[in-house]
């Protein structure tokens, strides 16, 4: 939806491109500070293949210092984006038939990964009334004898959910007896939670089952830094080390620079994330509040990330009961957005508030408008 946003405003159309997942906020000073120092001191070789040991370092202070989460710098790896971390750890692990339990709505490269390493998803269903939780023994007739991962997203996209620390207790007593299934822990959005409630992770909160749980983290949301690509992972060693055979032949290190400038992120200033809470907080209550006043729309606050998941069951059937006509009509109305069935959802889209207030309040007037 973005691409096809982008090629509208090419061809003279006024499109406001709500589909994508990146914050609309500069880079801190210090990050792009530190990139142009890197290229200046020529820093723009090989690096280790699992990341310089300067960023392993900072990495693993940011999983302890803002996870809670003992993290060995030997245990750390930088990727090319949280993606490619997500993505290793699966083809790393995962025979044909291997399951994959995933919590639904999810965000859309969980599937298509599990599925491209021969896998099987097996769908965790959430829903609104709930917070887009689950009750932890929804996992139990989940399980089989082939069951391998189980993924968490918390703050989640599409829903913007966050798993408190009770719920997360619940999921480990469950994978306690079951100790052949490993965790995939994606906390990119950790920094960007509206609960006042500090962020809690499994592997913090179950440290018995951390040698299991692969914790992904990352600076392209709570840095604004989506395109210099730089994730981290720290979990089980042999995990680690497998991923980093994997990454070795395929895309060798994460850019160089890139690692200079996450090294500033991590070890660098933080205390800018509280003012942007505050201003992703106040387009959270700005979005919702105009999308419940539309008739046939509903949406739940989000407690956490930067989207919006609509529900927009009501109306349907003028859409001929399919998301992806609603979503490709308020694309020819100006307003790009995702249609719920591409995170496994239906009858909805997703939006992004990452967008200063004036834009985002011309987006809902031109859906308002467009649904009237």
């Amino acid at each position: 939806m973005t691409d096809r946003a982008t090629a509208l405003r090419a061809g003279g159309r006024d499109v406001i491109a709500l589909s994508v997942g990146e914050p609309d906020f500069a880079t801190p000073g210090h990050v792009i500070g530190a990139a142009k120092r890197a290229l200046d001191a020529g820093e723009t070789r090989y690096t280790p293949v699992a990341g310089t040991p300067e960023l392993r370092e900072a990495a693993a202070e940011h999983f302890a210092r803002d996870l809670g989460i003992t993290a060995d710098p030997a245990h750390v790896i930088a990727t090319a984006g949280g993606k490619q971390a997500i993505f290793e750890a699966f083809a790393a692990t995962l025979d044909a038939g291997d399951e994959v339990i995933v919590p639904c709505p999810w965000w859309v490269s969980y599937p298509q990964m599990v599925r491209f390493c021969g896998g099987r998803v097996v769908r965790l269903e959430t829903h609104a009334r709930d917070g887009f939780r689950f009750d932890p023994r929804d996992l139990l007739p989940l399980v089989s004898s082939r069951t391998r991962w189980l993924v968490l997203n918390s703050p989640g996209n599409p829903t913007g959910a966050v798993y408190p620390a009770a719920m997360l207790e619940g999921v480990a007593d469950v994978l306690r007896a079951h100790p052949g299934i490993l965790v995939l822990s994606d906390d990119i959005y950790a920094p960007l939670i509206y609960t006042g409630q500090p962020h809690a992770t499994l592997a913090a909160i179950a440290p018995d089952l951390a040698d299991r749980v692969l914790t992904v983290s990352g600076v392209s949301k709570s840095h604004a830094m989506t395109g210099f690509r730089i994730g981290v992972a720290t979990g089980p060693a042999w995990l680690v080390q497998a991923m980093a055979q994997l990454q070795s032949n395929s895309s060798g290190n994460a850019c160089a620079v890139s690692q200079a400038a996450a090294v500033a992120a991590f070890a660098g200033p933080q205390d800018f994330l509280a003012d942007w809470r505050v201003v992703l907080r106040r387009r959270r209550d700005l979005v919702t509040g105009r999308l419940n006043a539309i008739p046939g729309l509903s949406c739940r606050p989000p407690e956490g990330a930067f989207y919006a998941l609509v529900d927009a069951t009501p109306i349907m059937d003028r859409f001929a009961g399919d998301d992806g006509n609603l979503a490709l009509h308020l694309l020819e109305n100006g307003v790009a957005v995702v249609a719920a069935s591409a995170f496994g959802g239906r009858d909805g889209f997703r939006l992004s508030f990452a967008a200063d207030e004036a834009t985002l309040a011309e987006a809902l007037d031109r859906i308002e408008g467009a649904l009237a």
